[in-house]
């Protein structure tokens, strides 16, 4: 039921001591280049006037460095705790045309993101037809988002099946090639399974810990994100809730666990398992929208802001859903944006693009 579907013209939905890396080397540069600027505005430290040799601003990925999980919160370079907020793409088989050199020059200079998550669908006409095409078209993305400064979240977005298991050996193909060509760049986050559903929470674990060390054994440093029973509720969507995870975590560091609510839909109780949990754990909410769970209807912005000002709190990451002109009220263009040129401020977009692009601006 959390199945976004698409629109009538697509196809139907069915511890130990750190390697001195190149990464080390890129994230030390980075870092030394604006030291007055470690403590980024979402740290909630005002940065310190740069030197007179420095870019006047700084970028989120050259402020903050290498990532790393520290206790519940995810850290910089420096060791302080950061909140990354930016944007979603939609499916990249369907809404490549909304990932452009234009509409992510937007997003980090017009929005002012740190982080754009790169969605690959693995079913319904995604990774399982074309694993090579599929896979350089999410570096393409990466690499871009990379060289604007944002951080880029390595989405395998599996949906149907709900079991990630059933999509166990692509997954160790897939984060192979990624990790590989990542395993020297502070930039990545992974992102191993998006929406797990219908599946025992030991189940998404057993996978967990065995996709992981295929990530490990090439790049060590960068932080997974874990996916999480009943589409990314702790549970909750399914009738359980957080204890299963709190009681049987994965055997892995530098680790989150992913959440996603859908604002019109998801209420108190998802609030506030969002509030325990992360009280608990380091958690991410790599996916969320202001409209129901299909990312369509009326938005709530009022519900829409409790969450944001929980997360704001207590500096959780978020991510939002979608980056594209798909014709639901969750893209944030309005359709037909896509096939132009203009990307930047609000006349572009519909009334949730309005509204979350002034939140990422903040």
């Amino acid at each position: 039921m959390y199945q976004r579907p698409t629109p009538p013209t697509e196809p139907a939905p069915t511890a130990g001591r750190r390697r001195f890396t190149r990464k080390a080397l890129l994230a030390a540069s980075a870092l030394g280049v604006v030291t007055a600027l470690l403590a980024p505005v979402r740290a909630g430290a005002a940065p310190a006037p740069a030197p007179a040799a420095a870019p006047t601003a700084a970028t989120p990925l050259a402020a903050n460095g290498q990532l790393k999980v520290c206790g519940r919160q995810l850290c910089n370079a420096s060791g302080q705790a950061v909140a990354l907020n930016g944007m979603s793409t939609h499916g990249t088989q369907w809404y490549a045309q909304c990932v452009t050199d234009g509409s992510l020059n937007a997003l980090a200079n017009d929005w002012r993101a740190d982080v754009l998550r790169v969605s690959t669908y693995v079913q319904e006409g995604g990774y399982e037809t074309d694993p090579a095409g599929f896979t350089a078209r999410a570096q393409k993305f990466i690499d871009a988002a990379h060289a604007r400064g944002m951080y880029a979240v390595i989405d395998w977005h599996m949906l149907t099946p709900g079991d990630p298991n059933a999509n166990l050996a692509r997954a160790k193909t897939f984060f192979t090639a990624m990790a590989k060509k990542y395993k020297d760049h502070p930039g990545v986050l992974y992102e191993i399974a998006n929406e797990p559903s219908g599946v025992s929470w030991s189940a998404i674990k057993s996978y967990s810990e065995q996709i992981i060390p295929v990530i490990r054994a090439q790049d060590p440093d960068a932080v997974v994100l874990v996916g999480t029973r009943a589409w990314s509720s702790f549970g909750v969507s399914e009738g359980s809730n957080e204890s299963e995870v709190v009681n049987n975590p994965v055997r892995a560091s530098n680790i989150m666990y992913t959440f996603h609510f859908y604002a019109a839909s998801h209420r108190e109780e998802y609030l506030n398992t969002l509030d325990r949990t992360s009280d608990k754990l380091p958690v991410f909410v790599t996916e969320f929208g202001t409209q129901n769970y299909a990312g369509e209807g009326a938005n709530d912005f009022t519900m829409s802001q409790r969450y944001l000002d929980l997360m704001k709190r207590k500096k959780i990451s978020w991510t939002n859903w979608n980056y594209s002109d798909d014709h639901r009220s969750g893209a944030v263009f309005k359709t037909g944006t896509c096939n132009g040129s203009n990307w930047t401020g609000t006349g572009v977009l519909k009334e949730a693009g309005v509204w979350i692009r002034e939140r990422i601006r903040q």
